[in-house]
């Protein structure tokens, strides 16, 4: 279990990123997705990512700092449909440019809810992170409330909308419930410890 986390820093503008120092894992998702509450999950804290009821709340992208081995970065949550334009735009440029900023990237997590039907937003992501090569896996969260069947189902509509292989890496997860979470951590440890 990880002992020391460290806030680092918030990143509002792409030249205030933290010198790349560490391998990076960075968490991605939608803004009412649990993406903070996925992140407070895996690393067995309660408020360590601020779980908002305001979808949408994280604007900046929130470096912390694990057991001096590695950064968790916590992307801004995407479309989220009353963020006027602007900020839209400034999402955008911010995520695009760290992600395709040279760093020592092992992992990015994209987090659906596993309710949801994948969208041109969630299939653009999907697609631009394949166009970028950049590791990646798939965590359907929210597994908590729907049945064994329609888990099934949406397990299949998500690797045949996002285009995946049938053995593509894929966590269900239910955050509330804390299923699932363990392999999903032993998982990101792997991609650290692999290099």
């Amino acid at each position: 279990m990880f002992k020391h986390i460290e806030f680092v820093k918030s990143i509002y503008d792409l030249k205030d990123l933290p010198p790349p120092k560490f391998p990076e894992i960075a968490f991605l998702g939608r803004s009412n997705v649990g993406k903070s509450s996925l992140i407070n999950a895996i690393l067995n804290r309660k408020n360590v990512a601020r779980v908002s009821s305001t979808p949408g709340f994280t604007k900046a992208i929130n470096f912390f700092r694990i057991d001096y081995q590695f950064y968790l970065v916590d992307l801004p949550g995407y479309g989220f449909a009353k963020a006027p334009a602007e900020l839209q735009k400034k999402w955008k440029y911010l995520v695009e440019g760290y992600l395709t900023a040279p760093r020592d990237f092992r992992l990015l997590i994209l987090i659906f809810d596993i309710r949801r039907t994948p969208d041109k937003l969630d299939i653009n992501l999907v697609e631009f992170v394949k166009y970028i090569k950049k590791p990646f896996c798939i965590v359907l969260n929210k597994i908590d409330i729907l049945s064994k069947n329609e888990i099934d189902k949406q397990v299949k509509n998500y690797k045949e909308a996002l285009r995946l292989n049938p053995d593509f890496p894929m966590f269900l997860v239910s955050c509330k419930e804390k299923e699932n979470i363990e392999p999903l951590r032993k998982f990101i440890l792997s991609k650290i410890k692999s290099h």
